[in-house]
């Protein structure tokens, strides 16, 4: 497979960006397909640890193009920010399709989000805000942004739609500050922007390996997660051609990236969910904190009911499982194999929100090893019943592992399955 889609199995945060950073380094291209800077993917080389919101995660590989795509909303602020501090040196392109977040749209996410009784969770970035402008069809384009008069144009479009509304809502920042404060930034980025679709179009014609690479996870897709409790787009390898304009049959396969237990930021039903001091325990060892929010992350068992939709709504060629280490030291591990509602034993994810509450988790119980496995370097290293484990995983999910990871450097991922050369 030349052309591979990185996809968050679980509620996001299972570690795509190591993933994505580690597959890089026999790839051409890396391409973020969705999303904006509410990501939070760390990649930790040596003892030095990048943490990327807004970037493709190959930006820490030498000579490796990196494509922000138009499926993208992209704050040209954060853009500045995080290219500077990261890798100023990187190959890399902006869609002159990808929409602008705007500091409106900001301020609209955190006031919307105060608003509202049953709170998302959301990361405060602007990404659902530029987004709803999107549908709308009064959202910036880059295209647009980078150009003056055409910025300048938008701007009083947009102060005489909504212009009101803003006073209303307390954004007090004239379009003509706006204008004056993002000019600076719209000539940063200019140099930057292409036709992705184009260019990532005539890269596959030439046969370079290409990594797609999406933010958040498939529970919490806009269409086929656990609705409302989502983000704004769809992390799901299905959304890739239309997000970065190439043919669907173009996409050859997909690595779903899975934490060996499971996390979730934010409100939202989480059937295996830990509500006991393990829960503490498990977040420390992991550092389960938003990279992006700092929150603390709920902390589950392995949920394969979840596992097994996101392989059907997203299409998982193989699983790259994270955080193994994460386990070690417990007595017994537990796997979610199906859930109980209301009396019935079932094997799916409810589209009912009041239904997927009330899902209880049926558990198989196995031994846990008290090995410290951080210098393993292959499966037989393992102790037995973390091999066990794994085995577990792949039948249970009926994917098979290409990859687990036993810490976060890069030398302690361990290779299965040469992807690239299937």
């Amino acid at each position: 497979m030349n052309r591979i889609v990185i996809v968050g199995s679980q509620w996001g945060d299972e570690g795509k960006g190591k993933i994505t950073d580690y597959l890089a380094s026999k790839a051409d291209v890396v391409v973020r397909y969705q999303g904006g800077n509410n990501a939070g993917h760390t990649v930790q080389i040596k003892e030095k640890k990048y943490f990327l919101h807004l970037l493709p995660s190959g930006v820490l590989r030498p000579n490796v193009v990196n494509i922000l795509a138009n499926g993208m909303v992209i704050n040209p602020l954060a853009f500045k920010e995080e290219l500077e501090n990261i890798n100023k040196n990187a190959v890399i392109f902006v869609s002159n399709r990808a929409h602008i977040v705007l500091p409106i749209e900001i301020f609209l996410d955190g006031s919307n989000e105060s608003r509202k009784t049953n709170k998302i969770g959301t990361t405060n970035r602007g990404i659902g805000p530029t987004y709803e402008m999107k549908a709308s069809r009064i959202g910036l384009r880059v295209v647009d942004f980078i150009d003056p008069k055409e910025f300048k144009n938008y701007l009083d479009r947009l102060y005489d739609l909504k212009g009101e509304e803003f006073l209303k809502l307390g954004f007090l920042t004239s379009k003509e500050d706006l204008y004056k404060e993002l000019l600076p930034y719209a000539h940063y980025l200019k140099p930057f922007v292409t036709d992705s679709s184009l260019l990532l179009n005539k890269l596959i014609q030439e046969n370079k390996k290409v990594l797609f690479e999406g933010a958040q996870g498939v529970m919490l897709c806009l269409d086929h997660g656990t609705y409302p409790y989502v983000t704004s787009s769809s992390p799901t390898a299905a959304s890739v051609p239309l997000n970065t304009g190439i043919a669907p049959w173009l996409v050859e396969g997909s690595i779903g990236v899975c934490k060996a237990y499971t996390t979730r930021v934010g409100n939202g039903p989480f059937p295996s969910e830990i509500l006991s001091e393990l829960a503490s325990i498990i977040r420390e060892k992991g550092h389960e904190y938003g990279v992006t929010t700092k929150r603390p992350r709920r902390i589950g068992w392995l949920d394969t009911v979840a596992l097994r939709y996101a392989k059907n709504v997203s299409g998982l060629s193989y699983l790259a499982i994270t955080l193994l280490d994460v386990l070690s030291g417990l007595k017994e591990i537990k796997v979610v194999k199906s859930y109980t509602l209301k009396g019935v034993e079932i094997d799916y994810v409810p589209a009912s929100l009041n239904d997927f509450q009330m899902c209880k988790p049926n558990y198989i119980v196995m031994n846990g090893w008290q090995e410290n496995i951080e210098n393993v370097r292959s499966f037989k290293e393992l102790p037995i019943e973390a091999q066990d484990y794994l085995k577990l995983i792949e039948k249970l999910s009926k994917t098979p592992i290409a990859i687990f990871s036993v810490g976060p450097a890069r030398e302690q991922t361990i290779t299965l399955k040469d992807i690239f050369n299937d």
